[in-house]
């Protein structure tokens, strides 16, 4: 039955069994059976049998509770003709008919009681026999046989009487010819057209009766000796439990022809003939063979069945159809076999019992049954996002490069020199530095990139605005001095500028140094979101990630935009004060705005190191706009004034005695150019 089962792909199933040895062996097996191929029990009804006659209310109430199982549509039922037949009566009052499919045993298969009148009912039902072969010569010799030549038999007389429905002559009384009034004449001859029908398992009470019998010649053979006659002593009497093991390991040919012989768990040969209930045209019923079972082997005729004459697929018994692919599946609580379907989210893979979170940077394959890693992206140079910050650090760096260059040819002339030519070469060196540190942040996220990215970031502006810084502190002690006295102001020669310049810068490699020696740079995979997985350095991605690298240069910005403040006083003429206020002031609106954009796209990667590449670009440009392009403007466009009497000539000349006491106090490169502004300054220069 199981075989059946598993072939009709019923994974839901109930079962009625008689209460009887029969039903419950039977129930016990079966419930095993199902569980090891993981077909699962909807409902289990016991039909009373032993125990008294079952009222038909009770048969109501059980196939009420079949039908509160509604997807277990399969029912197997094991019983005895009279049980069944009151089921299927219970069926047709509670109008259940055509609703279950049944699988019966051989104790109702075929049975006229049971499917006569309930036709309708037991339609569709797929029952089991044993496969039993004619017992040739059988028939002629038990139509031979009368109560005169089979005296051997005692209850052949019963069998005569009740058969022919008479009284043998001297027979004692019975309950089979009390009521028989006619004599039987010894005339009377059995035959077909009397009624006679032979058993059809008489080939099995025939290998029964065999079996004994050569278990009991093995066992005389054994115990008694080949050629001993008549029992001996060790078989009398015969012990029983060494007679079974004897009889478990006969082997013979049955009266059928076929060679029998017990399995190992002591049953005989499984074989059985399955027989299908179908209404093969309108109104005509028929017990049909569509298969059988032998040798642990199911060979079953699926064209054959037929649920219905008007519905003839074969009903599906399952709790739960299976989910759709990509689905998971929930099980019902106590129900192994029942679940819900449940869709995984977009970001969910299908794992026993339900689903899962893929980890980050992986998604669900399209059926949600593993997890495969988003394709990877990064800055690069090629990159969108790169191209506005590419190109204006591009053309950043070649400004500078065409600064530097008219600088380099035309480093002799007084505006050059006034300007400080140490100081200038280390300005426009930490503006080219500017417009790398910018290409820096657009490259592939590297171990190296990124450590290059967080060390001249800071250096860069650190270089700058030091050498901002060094000029504006030379301007405002040199005409702080020069109101106090004739006195050279110290550390004012180039010598001394680039120190203090030194000095500054290295404050800010010092942070840098540290900061890589304690959190050493990495590339890591960030996902701002589910579908991105994007390679970035750590510092990218951390809200304060820059901000030690920037702190340091934001002070000297700071430092200069002050100095830019209190020398905004200070004469025209060639002095640098005022372009370094205005850059200063620029730089600090641009970074200003630069701020709130970074620390609000710190999750967007791209987006924030773009914005702070076009920051760093802006803010060297911006530099380089504001101190050289007035420088250049003089050098190339006007050089008639270029020289060194035109500065003069703007203040006019002083007392021999006072320009000796100047020119000795500024002596340096730069400084001499100072003089007319320090003359004036001691007339009208008062620091703000």
């Amino acid at each position: 039955m199981v075989e059946i089962v598993k072939l009709l792909k019923w994974t839901y199933v109930s079962i009625l069994y008689e209460e009887s040895n029969y039903g419950l062996k039977a129930f016990n097996e079966l419930e095993e059976q199902l569980k090891s191929e993981n077909i699962c029990i909807a409902i289990k009804e016991k039909l009373t049998k032993d125990s008294g006659v079952a009222a038909e209310d009770s048969y109501d109430n059980i196939i009420r509770n079949l039908l509160s199982k509604q997807r277990a549509r399969g029912v197997i039922v094991f019983g005895s003709d009279q049980e069944v037949a009151g089921v299927m009566r219970a069926v047709r009052r509670n109008n259940a008919t055509g609703h279950f499919s049944w699988i019966g045993s051989d104790g109702w298969s075929a049975r006229a009681v049971v499917f006569e009148d309930h036709e309708a009912q037991v339609e569709g039902t797929l029952s089991v026999q044993p496969q039993a072969r004619k017992v040739e010569g059988f028939d002629d010799y038990f139509l031979s046989l009368t109560v005169d030549n089979n005296r051997r038999n005692p209850w052949f007389t019963e069998f005569w009487e009740h058969f022919f429905k008479c009284k043998w002559p001297g027979s004692l009384v019975t309950p089979y010819n009390q009521d028989y009034a006619r004599r039987c004449t010894g005339h009377e001859r059995l035959s077909r057209s009397q009624g006679y029908e032979p058993e059809r398992q008489l080939q099995f009470v025939g290998d029964a009766v065999l079996a004994f019998a050569y278990a009991l010649r093995d066992m005389h053979r054994s115990l008694c000796g080949a050629n001993y006659v008549g029992l001996c002593d060790r078989m009398d009497p015969v012990d029983g439990t060494e007679l079974l093991g004897f009889l478990q390991d006969v082997e013979f040919t049955g009266l059928s022809g076929e060679t029998f012989r017990f399995s190992e768990h002591g049953d005989g040969p499984a074989r059985y003939n399955i027989l299908h209930f179908k209404q093969v045209r309108r109104g005509d019923y028929r017990w049909v063979p569509v298969g059988d079972y032998r040798d642990g082997s199911l060979r079953l005729d699926m064209s054959q069945l037929q649920f219905r004459l008007d519905d003839p697929a074969m009903p599906r018994s399952v709790c739960s159809e299976p989910c759709p692919r990509g689905w998971a599946t929930r099980l019902v609580e106590g129900e192994s076999c029942c679940w819900h379907c449940l869709r995984c989210t977009d970001y969910q893979f299908l794992v026993s019992g339900g689903c899962a979170e893929c980890a980050p940077g992986t998604l669900p394959d399209p059926f949600h049954e593993r997890c495969l890693p988003v394709p990877e992206s990064h800055m690069s140079p090629g990159s969108p996002w790169a191209a506005a910050a590419l190109a204006l650090a591009s053309l950043g760096a070649l400004a500078a490069l065409a600064v530097l260059a008219v600088f380099l040819a035309y480093r002799d002339t007084p505006v050059v020199r006034a300007s400080g030519r140490e100081l200038s070469c280390v300005l426009l060196a930490g503006i080219l530095l500017c417009h790398g540190t910018a290409l820096l942040l657009v490259q592939r996220p590297s171990a190296a990139v990124c450590g290059a990215q967080r060390a001249a970031l800071g250096l860069c502006f650190a270089v700058v605005y030091s050498a901002i810084l060094a000029k504006t502190d030379r301007i405002a002690r040199i005409f702080r001095a020069g109101r106090r006295s004739a006195q050279r102001p110290g550390c004012i020669s180039p010598r001394s500028q680039l120190a203090l310049c030194g000095a500054l810068v290295s404050v800010q490699g010092l942070v840098a140094a540290l900061w890589l020696a304690l959190r050493p740079p990495r590339a890591v995979h960030h996902h701002p979101t589910r579908e991105d997985n994007q390679l970035v350095c750590l510092a990218s991605v951390q809200r304060a990630g820059y901000a030690l690298a920037l702190a340091y240069p934001l002070c000297l910005v700071a430092v200069c935009t002050v100095y830019a403040v209190l020398t905004r006083k200070i004469p025209e003429a060639f002095n640098e004060s005022k372009y370094i206020g205005f850059a200063m002031y620029t730089t600090c609106v641009i970074w200003l705005a630069f701020l709130p954009i970074y620390l609000t796209t710190w999750r967007h990667v791209n987006l924030n190191l773009t914005s702070m590449a076009v920051a760093v670009s802006l803010s060297a440009s911006v530099t380089l706009a504001c101190l050289f392009v007035p420088k250049l403007y003089i050098i190339l466009l006007h050089p008639e004034k270029n020289v060194r009497q035109s500065i003069m000539a703007k203040y006019g000349t002083l007392k021999n005695q006072q320009q000796h006491r100047v020119e000795s106090a500024t002596q340096s490169d730069g400084a001499c150019f100072l003089l007319p502004y320090w003359r004036a300054s001691r007339r009208k220069f008062t620091p703000a």
